[in-house]
């Protein structure tokens, strides 16, 4: 083994170490870029793959993957031309309504975005629109609650990718809406905290369309070797800003066409542990 292979998977395990201990402890820790060169975005999968491998090893199950930075504002924010993504696991989602105990995340913001469940998956790496679309069995409205267990979201693209592109926990609605019902690309979103607007797009906001975004993902899993699989659920990307939650705040998304989604958290810090109804 080479110094330089040696000197990367150090690297590797170190930040992943220091992004569990954060996500462990509830105390956030110091930005992980600087154990990598500059802009390793690929090292930093690496980091996302071993602590995604650390989790199932404990027990929790792979159900999908969210894509971030589908937004051009953000992307030009952090010096990217393209999206990025993360993986969901089981215990990741909350019920619709669902009460979050505050202490089980660091530093809690919610975006709302189109969540799409698949019915087949997509191996080929030159997949299509019409393959996308043909693989989806439904869309619903969701909520993702975004987290960074690193400090005061001090993060750049690197940073973000290792600690699973900022994933946290993820919430559906009841009503899945198949495609044939329903455009993507015009559907409007409006989300409230405690009643009051806080964020507001479109389907275009994202990528141009989720459909769009889905695709991305697709190509880029199956060229990986990882494709998306039956059963899957994608979130495909805020449709709008996000919004910072705090104890006992109430977050609720309407997305035209699609139908209402919305969240709980608990008032007051509470022990980190299991989401519940």
């Amino acid at each position: 083994m080479n110094k330089f292979v040696h000197d990367s998977r150090a690297a590797v395990r170190k930040a992943a170490d220091l992004l569990a201990d954060a996500a462990a402890s509830g105390v956030p820790c110091s930005p992980v870029r600087n154990l990598f060169s500059t802009g390793d975005v690929e090292i930093a999968y690496a980091v996302q793959r071993l602590n995604t491998d650390r989790r199932v090893a404990a027990g929790h199950r792979l159900v999908g993957r969210k894509i971030g930075l589908t937004s051009a504002a953000v992307q030009r924010q952090l010096g990217v031309d393209q999206p990025d993504f993360g993986t969901l696991l089981s215990d990741m989602a909350v019920p619709g309504n669902g009460l979050v105990p505050f202490g089980r995340l660091l530093q809690p913001k919610v975006e709302a975005e189109v969540a799409l469940v698949l019915n087949a998956g997509l191996p080929n790496a030159r997949c299509t629109i019409e393959d996308v679309v043909a693989a989806t069995e439904f869309a619903v409205p969701a909520l993702e609650i975004v987290d960074s267990r690193i400090t005061g979201w001090d993060i750049t693209l690197v940073d973000t990718v290792a600690d699973n592109a900022s994933s946290g926990l993820y919430v559906l609605g009841e009503r899945g809406v198949p495609l044939d019902e329903v455009d993507l690309r015009t559907v409007r979103m409006s989300m409230s905290r405690n009643l009051d607007v806080v964020s507001g797009g479109s389907g275009t906001d994202c990528f141009g369309s989720p459909l769009h975004a889905a695709l991305w993902l697709a190509r880029t899993l199956a060229d990986l070797g990882d494709p998306l699989k039956a059963g899957d659920v994608v979130l495909t990307g805020a449709l709008g800003p996000m919004a910072a939650a705090a104890p006992g705040d109430v977050f609720a998304a309407s997305i035209t066409g699609l139908g209402d989604v919305s969240v709980r958290f608990a008032p007051g810090a509470t022990v980190k542990g299991e989401t519940s109804e």
